[in-house]
């Protein structure tokens, strides 16, 4: 445990669990649990954090890539994910890939995605795929971190800022994942109107 960490409040996420690997790995031994409808279910876990967003601003935008590797890319224009500082200078991202949000795990009463299962959150995404490549955008700096089934597999990499704020997650879901549904493209783009002040994109380069 970072002890530079534990004065900061736990809103979403415990700051101070950097990598809880007891939660992900409860994740992969029940994938099935965990997403529902496949792929499906993890892009909408990533788009209710830029509908979260774009709710507290007013509006907002992302974008759904399916990429020709079976990957699957979520970029919104939003603040980013909350990035601080300890006392040594070092940049701590909430760690929203490998740690439960306290809102929703394990919440009997947590808020149902469109397709009507349980959100659970971003850590779902990450426990079921095979890398994610998490780049955050903020007004502050930006940064670059990839996953492996959860598990950071870099450090928290500064890069260029772009003048742009925001977030991409760009994922390739585990394989028994990535074969439950067939093509969800069309569903999924009537299932994201569902969020009223955030505009999705939908973008299937799948047979390109």
């Amino acid at each position: 445990m970072d002890r530079s960490t534990v004065p900061w409040r736990n809103t979403t996420h415990d700051w101070t669990s950097t990598v809880d690997v007891h939660h992900l790995t409860r994740i992969r031994h029940d994938w099935a649990t965990f997403a529902p409808n496949g792929t499906q279910h993890l892009i909408l876990e990533v788009v209710a954090y830029a509908a979260d967003e774009a709710e507290a601003r007013g509006a907002g935008r992302c974008t759904v890539t399916f990429h020709v590797n079976g990957s699957v890319s979520v970029a919104d224009d939003g603040r980013g994910t909350d990035t601080r500082f300890d006392h040594h200078g070092r940049a701590v991202k909430k760690p929203i890939m490998a740690s439960k949000d306290l809102r929703f795990f394990d919440h009997p009463e947590a808020q149902l995605l469109p397709d009507g299962h349980p959100r659970r959150g971003m850590s779902v995404v990450a426990a079921l795929s095979e890398w994610l490549v998490h780049t955050n955008r903020r007004a502050g700096g930006s940064w670059s971190q990839r996953y492996e089934f959860g598990i950071p597999t870099t450090d928290l990499t500064p890069i260029a800022d772009d003048g742009t704020t925001g977030t991409t997650v760009h994922f390739r879901p585990d394989e028994p994942v990535r074969t439950a549904a067939g093509p969800i493209a069309d569903e999924l783009s009537q299932l994201v109107t569902l969020w009223p002040h955030l505009s999705v994109e939908v973008d299937d380069r799948q047979n390109s």
